[in-house]
């Protein structure tokens, strides 16, 4: 889900709240059982994960749709006590790791669809700490709803991972949706303005160089918010 870099296009949507369908589209998956096969790429991708992490058993932090990885290897020298996962499903944006690599030796980057990631985690009952999605694809059509992370079928398995999730994104009600989509699950969220010298990705660089606001969703427990 994740979009081009060189793509810079502010959101064009006639969507301006929170879709009216969301709350019942959660609460359907919430219920349901996913049944998709997982892919083999994916599944080969978890095992060579697992071989990398060996005998870990300290915090993990996932960081979906990495694109070329720059915020994986960022998280990963903030984060010197875990271990850091960066996913992407385009082998091409992680061909382009290495210009964006860090030093630290705690983190790795895997080839994935991170629909079928996820489901493995959950299936292996990881120890996810943190989880970072950083500018997914927004699909702003309001017919597209399901298409969106939270709208979507795989959002139980996301939940289940940790309640411990950021999401930053240039379209402020994406992020409204989120937030409101985790409550069913105890999870609440605080969304702020992210400042112009903060940009973490290529991503966030160029929409923020472009004009465009961008936003971070920040998601606890509703126990520890």
């Amino acid at each position: 889900m994740s979009e081009s870099v060189n793509q810079v296009n502010s959101i064009s949507t006639t969507q301006t709240t929170v879709h009216e369908k969301l709350d019942a589209l959660v609460q359907r998956y919430q219920k349901a059982e996913n049944l998709r096969p997982v892919s083999e790429h994916t599944r080969a991708a978890f095992d060579q994960a697992n071989q990398w992490l060996g005998n870990w058993s300290g915090d993990i932090i996932i960081d979906s749709c990495c694109g070329v990885g720059e915020s994986t290897a960022r998280l990963g020298a903030a984060n010197s006590q875990a271990k850091v996962i960066g996913l992407d499903k385009s082998q091409a944006r992680l061909d382009k790791h290495a210009h964006y690599a860090g030093e630290s030796e705690n983190y790795a980057v895997f080839r994935a669809d991170v629909i079928d990631f996820w489901r493995l985690i959950r299936q292996h009952q990881w120890r996810i700490q943190q989880h970072y999605l950083l500018y997914p694809n927004p699909y702003p059509k309001p017919s597209q709803v399901q298409k969106r992370w939270h709208g979507s079928a795989a959002f139980a398995d996301l939940m289940a991972m940790t309640p411990n999730i950021t999401v930053r994104s240039n379209w402020l009600v994406y992020l409204l949706e989120f937030a409101q989509a985790t409550k069913h699950y105890g999870v609440t969220g605080n969304v702020q303005q992210v400042s112009d010298n903060e940009a973490f990705t290529p991503f966030e660089r160029k929409y923020l160089a472009s004009g465009q606001t961008c936003w971070e969703l920040v998601c606890r427990a509703e126990e520890e918010s």
